[in-house]
């Protein structure tokens, strides 16, 4: 069974089958990721009190990272073969690969919504943005944003400015909505996504001057 509907009727298909056949809701939110938005998604480590679940007693980035033993999820999973996939790791957080359909630029949390509200008002094509426990926000540009961030900067007149925005790229992974990240607390989304801007997100040069400007502006 395949789920290729966009938006909140297929969203809300994929759940009902979900109850009808008991799966949990971690399947259901991976399914979503997979069947409906076309991506990737691979099961990530927990944190409780410092430590990770991934049994390394100083692991660099406890609750914040995939378990390297487990499989890549891949798009276009249904909710059987995520069911099947995630029974091997129950509980575990859900991550996105970075890269592969999107990358990600990255802003502290109060520049982010300042500049979510400026587009929105602008009226320019915006993908899904999620905002971190740890006060990040992360904006889903089409993929290359990251490789293309510093010659962007430099374009827009931005290279010399002390700014706190960062580009993720392949190797990178993002906490998936509504997982805990690094035991501080769910990721959310501020900007869900949709089907038309998760499977083809916005350049980032569109958003990129507007990012650059609020976080000059914003307080560190």
């Amino acid at each position: 069974m395949g789920f290729t509907i966009g938006g909140t009727r297929g969203t809300d298909k994929l759940r009902t089958a979900a109850r009808r056949r008991g799966r949990p809701a971690d399947c259901t939110t991976v399914a979503e990721y997979t069947g409906l938005w076309g991506w990737d998604a691979v099961p990530g480590a927990r944190a409780l009190d410092g430590t990770c679940s991934c049994g390394i007693t100083d692991c660099p980035a406890p609750g914040a990272h995939p378990l390297g033993f487990a499989p890549v999820i891949p798009a276009g999973a249904t909710l059987d073969e995520v069911a099947d996939a995630w029974a091997e790791f129950p509980g575990a957080a859900v991550l996105l690969p970075v890269g592969r359909a999107f990358d990600v630029i990255e802003v502290a949390e109060t520049a982010g919504r300042r500049a979510l509200v400026r587009l929105e008002r602008m009226g320019l094509p915006l993908g899904p943005v999620a905002v971190t426990p740890d006060g990040r926000a992360q904006f889903f540009v089409a993929p290359g944003a990251a490789a293309e961030l510093p010659r962007l900067l430099y374009r827009m007149g931005w290279d010399d400015a002390a700014l706190d925005l960062h580009g993720l790229g392949p190797g990178d992974h993002v906490t998936a909505p509504p997982s805990d990240r690094g035991g501080l607390g769910p990721v959310r989304w501020l900007r869900s996504p949709a089907f038309d801007s998760a499977t083809d997100p916005p350049q980032a040069r569109l958003l990129l001057g507007t990012l650059a400007y609020v976080a000059h502006r914003s307080p560190a």
